[in-house]
């Protein structure tokens, strides 16, 4: 089992990168490659990287319960 701070930590950098890589693919999907791209792709990651850590403390803990009953 890992440390709790070790969980935390991860969690916050698995939040950070999957928030700034989902939010710029999508929207340079959307917007192609301008400058509105960029300024739509910052705006979106500062509102979707709390959102996501938020979220990934509930869905990692669920994730590992059930990734511990495949496993076990």
């Amino acid at each position: 089992m890992q440390k709790k701070q070790t969980l935390i930590i991860a969690q916050i950098f698995i939040s950070l990168m999957m928030a700034f890589l989902m939010t710029g693919i999508f929207s340079l999907l959307e917007l192609g490659m301008t400058q509105a791209w960029l300024y739509t792709w910052i705006k979106h990651f500062i509102l979707a990287w709390p959102i996501a850590y938020v979220l990934s403390i509930f869905v990692g803990n669920v994730s590992f319960k059930l990734a511990n009953k495949v496993t076990s």
